[in-house]
């Protein structure tokens, strides 16, 4: 196990940003465990059922208020930055630059002003090209996209924030960087496009399947690898938090596995997929401004192999991960179990080990 720069110790004062999130309310377990202080902050109006089981201290603030996001930092030894606005369509494309961009400004000037050790910012893959190399290699930190492939304000805006907090470490801020591949298991309310994924097999809105991939991780094996990079992460590094790339055959067999529900047979050409989120998009989101059914950024990623290598993590930090199989089988089981399928589908379930 690399060495420690940092422990978090008993009644240290952790503040914890998106805390109410899947991956933030995970983070918040993962932290507590070690005996700290937990001041998690949650946006004004969030759902709050994945911190029902967690003794933190709640601080209702919005992440835009820069006075807000100083009080709740302020006295804080270590501060984990996870607030963002995680999905592929707004009425108003702006938020997603007020909120991911503007959010960690704000926690960049409250971390500063607080005295805080050290900030673990929780950046995204979608920053990274999720193309295979031409050696057939999956991608990794050094592996930046061409511009082009950041369309759509969720990536840009994920993109220019993890520059600012990159610009803030060359000036004397000590951070590090976290990049989550595509998290499963329980406690996704939202849900998160990638357990939509899991959702819409369970009810049967998934009538076809296409050729592409993704890096499956249990969302606590990414709360541990948060813990561990601020434990042992380096200053201004980024890290990908992952676990096992699969492709979308094999996620919808290990579903069929689990669950006894038959899987869709059919496979559908990518630009089947890109053009039916150009429709829903035009049409439900322009047209109707209502959220489309399927998005065309949504679409463009799952169009594309997100498959990636966690290798530094793993051996600089000591990130580790369990079979994806075992996050998948969970997460349907959540769902199955908190009223997300209907009661039809729920009756065909024959759950399996």
């Amino acid at each position: 196990m690399p060495g420690s720069l940092f422990t978090i110790e008993p009644e240290d004062r952790v503040v914890i940003t998106g805390a109410s999130g899947f991956i933030g309310s995970a983070v918040v377990r993962a932290v507590q465990a070690k005996g700290a202080r937990v001041i998690a902050m949650v946006e004004p109006g969030a759902d709050h059922r994945n911190l029902a089981a967690c003794d933190a201290e709640r601080v209702v603030a919005d992440i835009r208020d820069p006075a807000a996001v100083r009080a709740a930092c302020a006295g804080a030894r270590f501060v984990f930055h996870l607030a963002a606005i995680y999905r592929f369509w707004a009425r108003d494309p702006r938020v997603f630059y007020d909120v991911n961009v503007g959010g960690t400004l704000n926690v960049l000037d409250a971390v500063l002003a607080s005295g805080c050790e050290r900030l673990v910012f929780t950046s995204t893959i979608g920053v990274l090209s999720g193309v295979k190399s031409r050696d057939g290699s999956p991608s990794d930190e050094t592996r930046y996209p061409d511009l082009a492939q950041l369309r759509g304000s969720y990536k840009g805006s994920k993109f220019v924030a993890e520059h600012e907090v990159l610009r803030a470490c060359a000036q004397g801020l000590d951070a590090c960087l976290v990049l989550p591949t595509f998290p499963l298991g329980p406690g996704d309310t939202g849900p998160t496009p990638t357990g939509r994924v899991v959702l819409d097999y369970l009810n049967g809105k998934m009538p076809a399947f296409t050729d592409t991939a993704m890096n499956v991780v249990h969302v606590d094996d990414l709360a541990s690898g948060h813990v561990a990079a601020l434990e042992r992460g380096g200053r201004g590094r980024s890290y990908i938090l992952g676990g096992e790339n699969l492709s979308m055959l094999a996620i919808l067999q290990a579903l069929a596995d689990c669950t006894g529900l038959p899987m869709p047979r059919l496979q559908v050409p990518l630009s089947l997929v890109l053009a039916a989120g150009a429709a829903s998009t035009l049409v439900q989101g322009r047209l109707l401004r209502q959220e489309p059914r399927v998005p065309f950024e949504a679409a463009r990623m799952s169009a594309a192999k997100m498959i990636f290598s966690d290798e530094r993590a793993r051996t600089e930090i000591g990130h580790t991960s369990r079979p994806a199989r075992e996050a998948i089988t969970e997460s349907a089981r959540w769902f199955a179990d908190n009223g997300y399928v209907a009661a039809r589908r729920r009756a065909d379930i024959k759950w399996r080990a």
